[in-house]
């Protein structure tokens, strides 16, 4: 069945190439193909902040384009009120021509032991997989509405790991399951009734950080498996979620020896080999928080952001400002000295750019 979808768009793509032909003169080019390199960098950086100021250089970050969005944590949601009157003001800045879309909103709204925004109880991954797929799907709809109603666009959810016996994700309780069957049967229909509620869900943390012993926001974290045991175990829920439709992988930022001594989310290898040619990814990939101790040993902020960028990761996440500025200078000045792909950049922009605007078509 998919090599006859695949045929049909094949043909449509034909036919419709064909009509360009007959006079109608070169396609458009895209958003991506006409910016600046200063605002194709800020597309591909999302920042966190303190508390509920707006300051001056966010505010400017924001107006500029130097960002794409923002991450927020418990601090930014001191009530629900004070969150929603936040996130209000920061969609009110205006933004420079052709990146009026809303801005990319981001949390981590898991359950259980992570969640940023007080409310109504939200079940665990371990719950809702004891529950079963309809649990998770309802629990993923309940989700939505209580981010939609402070105006988050993104979860950081669901957690796609498969959760190993002594693994930090398992004794964490934020794994669906101890199998990739049972994590893509149940974390799945929680990321489908995201999205049916209006919000983007992003499987996390490719290519599976199920067997690390501690977060990467804590120390730097090897997982010693095989790529034969990575790939059919820990990379198939991130096959299913692609399959499904997921629009936002994040990367993880532990090492996998087997690939590389970098950090997944610097590794080509792993960011655009595995998941983008491997398992068919074709949406955004968003790195893990990058001011952690699993990066801070590679080197500067501006030697990382070229990294990720040249590996593939669309959008470089940090938890704080000024760091996401100085990857910001960075990239804009390997981009206009040629030290980064024009074309792969624009690619990675564009499918930000994409997912901006189905936000906006989603109010």
């Amino acid at each position: 069945m998919a090599v006859g979808v695949l045929a049909c768009l094949g043909i449509a793509a034909f036919a419709f190439g064909v009509t360009l032909g007959d006079g109608a003169g070169p396609p458009r080019p895209s958003v991506a193909e006409t910016l600046p390199a200063k605002l194709l960098a800020g597309e591909r950086i999302v920042a966190g902040f303190d508390d509920t100021a707006i300051s001056p250089a966010l505010r400017g970050a924001i107006r500029e384009g130097r960002i794409a969005g923002v991450v927020l944590f418990a601090d930014n949601f001191p009530s629900r009120a004070a969150g929603r009157r936040l996130i209000a003001r920061l969609q009110a800045i205006r933004r420079p021509p052709k990146l009026r879309d809303p801005l990319l909103v981001m949390t981590d709204q898991e359950g259980g032991l992570v969640k940023r925004i007080s409310g109504a109880p939200t079940a665990s991954a371990q719950e809702m997989s004891a529950r079963g797929a309809a649990f998770s799907a309802r629990r993923g709809r309940r989700t939505a509405a209580d981010l939609r109603d402070v105006g988050v666009n993104v979860d950081l959810a669901p957690v796609l790991d498969v959760g190993r016996p002594g693994g930090v994700i398992a004794q964490t309780e934020r794994s669906f399951g101890a199998t990739a069957s049972r994590v893509a049967a149940t974390a799945i229909p929680f990321a489908e009734g995201l999205r049916d509620g209006g919000v983007v869900a992003t499987g996390k943390h490719f290519p599976g950080f199920g067997a690390a012993g501690e977060n990467t926001d804590f120390s730097v974290e090897r997982i010693d498996l095989s790529k034969r045991e990575l790939r059919a175990v820990d990379e198939r829920p991130y096959g299913a979620f692609a399959a499904a439709g997921g629009e936002v992988v994040m990367l993880s930022t532990a090492i996998y020896p087997v690939f590389s001594g970098d950090p997944a989310a610097f590794t080509r290898s792993i960011v655009t080999g595995e998941l983008r040619d491997r398992l068919g990814f074709d949406g955004v990939t968003v790195t893990d928080a990058l001011e952690t101790p699993a990066v801070a040993h590679f080197g500067t902020t501006a030697e990382a952001a070229a990294a990720g960028a040249r590996a593939g990761a669309d959008i470089l996440l940090y938890a704080r400002l000024g760091p996401a500025e100085r990857a910001w200078q960075a990239l804009s000045a390997k981009l206009r000295a040629g030290a980064l792909r024009r074309s792969e950049f624009e690619e990675a922009a564009q499918r930000v750019l994409d997912l901006r605007a189905g936000l906006a078509t989603a109010r």
